[in-house]
């Protein structure tokens, strides 16, 4: 049995696609058109990733990431967006939506999302899998895919690790938005604001004042640079 991805979906159509195209590329997969159902599900059966749709009866896909995210900090999400609505896809990302598809959308381009994401949740194996990686009082281990700032967890997204795990393996080096896109995303292309807002949640993580950043630094006109030191 593969990998369980749960789709929240209210439009018949676009969620058998969905479902079509990830059980081709071996997935297990469980539906539901509604966000109540889709908490309740996440609950019971606990997926490895959930793919939601913002516009959904009840319960929208912002609130029901919110929800997913208080209860289990390292589920993996994907939202499904409109093409013209920004606000909703910047929304998704502030709550801790690993990434975004907009619609309409080649089922393809999804699932290869949906496996970057899962490859990415994996854990690592090699010399990179048994060394900590530290700086200061924060410590990130591969191995349990776990990362602290002061012995204490930090609570991140897929994505959030994976940003963070980049900057502290290469401190000192400015990475644009679009480098940063292809190394720690996998894309070749795709909207920049994904990485800003990624910036943005992580420095509320790590830094001891967020407002005036000392670790994650903005290199302006370049882009973004781990300021390695001891807090």
């Amino acid at each position: 049995m593969g990998q369980l991805v749960l789709v929240v979906e209210d439009d018949p159509t676009v969620s058998e696609v969905i479902d079509s195209y990830l059980r081709a590329a071996g997935f297990t997969v469980l539906r539901t058109d509604h966000g109540e159902a889709a908490l309740r599900l996440a609950e019971e059966r606990r997926p490895d990733l959930v793919v939601l749709d913002i516009m959904l009866p009840g319960i929208d896909g912002i609130e029901v990431c919110r929800r997913l995210r208080a209860s289990d900090p390292g589920l993996a999400v994907i939202m499904l967006t409109a093409m013209d609505a920004e606000d909703d896809r910047v929304a998704g990302l502030e709550t801790g939506a690993d990434d975004y598809v907009t619609k309409p959308f080649s089922p393809r381009e999804l699932v290869l999302r949906v496996q970057s994401v899962l490859r990415r949740a994996e854990r690592p194996t090699g010399r990179d899998a048994t060394e900590l990686v530290t700086d200061g009082s924060l410590t990130i281990d591969p191995l349990a895919h776990r990362a602290t700032r002061e012995g204490d967890e930090l609570s991140l997204t897929v994505r959030e690790y994976d940003l963070l795990l980049h900057l502290l393996r290469h401190p000192g080096t400015t990475f644009s938005r679009s480098e940063l896109l292809e190394q720690v995303w996998g894309w070749s292309f795709g909207d920049e604001s994904t990485v800003t807002v990624h910036v943005r949640r992580l420095r509320e993580k790590v830094e001891v004042d967020p407002t005036s950043p000392q670790r994650l630094q903005t290199v302006w006109g370049v882009g973004y640079r781990w300021n390695p030191g001891p807090g």
